[in-house]
């Protein structure tokens, strides 16, 4: 969505380049290639994080650290999101009197933290099965 909103308005910089909004578009699309990073490395743990459960190897190390990586890419894109994006919402809904910018900025941002909040329980609650699994293991 972000993408799509930075888009629109290097379009109508590009038909109007005396407009006051060039900085406000070029940041928001630095911001959103930005941002994308982290989100398709997510994406590609996540996959594998799937794969290793469809053939039944969810209590493995290899997951542990698939989620310790999702989770550190949900928190890069929580603080991408904030400090990158936030500031110049905040500014361009100044400008055009929109406070509904900021909201949707900071839903963003919230959609990213919760992401970031859920890795971390489940990665906690996914390392104390692989123990209880390992002990149950050693046991006669």
């Amino acid at each position: 969505m972000l993408a799509i909103c930075s888009g629109k308005a290097l379009v109508a910089i590009k038909t109007d380049p005396s407009s006051g909004y060039l900085v406000f578009a070029y940041v928001l699309l630095a911001d959103t290639c930005l941002a994308a990073i982290p989100f398709y490395v997510a994406l590609y743990q996540s996959y594998k994080l799937l794969n290793l459960i469809d053939s039944d190897r969810a209590f493995l190390e290899s997951s542990v650290k698939a989620l310790n990586i999702i989770t550190r890419s949900a928190l890069m894109e929580f603080f991408v999101c904030t400090l990158g994006g936030l500031p110049f919402l905040y500014a361009l809904a100044q400008k055009e009197d929109a406070p509904g910018l900021v909201i949707f900025g900071m839903g963003i941002a919230g959609v990213a933290f919760i992401i970031f909040m859920f890795a971390s329980v489940l990665n906690q609650i996914l390392q104390k099965a692989i123990y209880i699994k390992s002990e149950n293991y050693l046991t006669i």
